[in-house]
């Protein structure tokens, strides 16, 4: 898929990841909707790529048509859709006082996470629908969706995440199976331990960062966002990658905890 002259929307694109991928997509000539709820944030890196921001509770279905509608309203046909809003929590299933994980909270994060995911992606999907075929293979689009290595072995606390992050490995597949029908391909990325501005700044994040990188094989250190945005990119270009979820975790395999 040919990123110059098309339209993106990705979810959670004002931070972190979500910000790296939508400078890397708009530096290769796509129009990026920024769909988030920081509005000074989104609104200051649509300002500088070029883009458009569109305040998104991702598990509002108002708010995800919206952002969808605004990539169709800039004329440039909506060909990716990048998943990467999400929350963490950690929480024992019971904890050492006898007490029950809460549900709330459990539901806050598949919320979020599981189903604002696929609220997006079938929003998303059912515009590419309606644009024409980009080549000769009838190709429309593609969905990346942020998973975790948490989804496939999530350590001591992660019961939530790992659910919400283990149904969006587990929506792969048939994703991609229903959209390959309409030319939309489906991937997913399962990021293990990345930089990003969530550790703080100083020594004491710099001591914290250092720990976790340790049990990475190699390269030992953190992954970078701007190599997360580099795979997101080169699952676009690759017409052939369809229905996978890939690693980027530097070899790394969560222990207990």
């Amino acid at each position: 898929m040919d990123l110059n002259g098309v339209s993106a929307v990705i979810s959670g694109g004002a931070s972190g990841l979500g910000a790296a991928t939508a400078r890397d997509l708009a530096g290769n000539g796509a129009t990026v909707v920024i769909a988030d709820l920081n509005e000074e944030q989104g609104k200051s890196l649509a300002d500088e790529i070029g883009g458009v921001f569109v305040k998104t509770d991702v598990t509002d279905e108002q708010q995800v048509q919206a952002a969808v509608d605004a990539a169709v309203a800039t004329g440039k046909p909506l060909r990716v859709v990048v998943n990467s809003a999400g929350i963490g929590w950690a929480e024992r299933t019971v904890n050492r006082d006898g007490n029950p994980h809460s549900l709330a909270t459990y539901q806050k994060v598949i919320a979020i996470n599981l189903v604002g995911t696929f609220n997006l992606m079938r929003i998303g999907a059912a515009a590419m629908a309606k644009t024409e075929p980009a080549d000769a293979d009838g190709a429309r689009g593609v969905v990346i969706n942020t998973a975790s290595v948490a989804g496939i072995e999530g350590q001591t606390g992660q019961l939530a995440y790992s659910a919400s992050k283990g149904g969006i490995i587990g929506m792969t597949v048939p994703a991609a199976r229903d959209l390959s029908v309409i030319g939309v391909r489906v991937l997913t990325i399962c990021p293990g331990i990345i930089d990003t501005p969530i550790y703080g700044t100083g020594p004491q994040a710099e001591e914290w960062k250092a720990r976790l990188a340790a049990p990475v094989p190699f390269p030992k250190r953190l992954g970078r966002p701007d190599e997360f945005a580099h795979l997101v990119r080169s699952l676009i270009e690759n017409d052939y990658m369809n229905g996978e979820v890939i690693r980027f975790d530097g070899g790394i395999r969560f222990q207990p905890k």
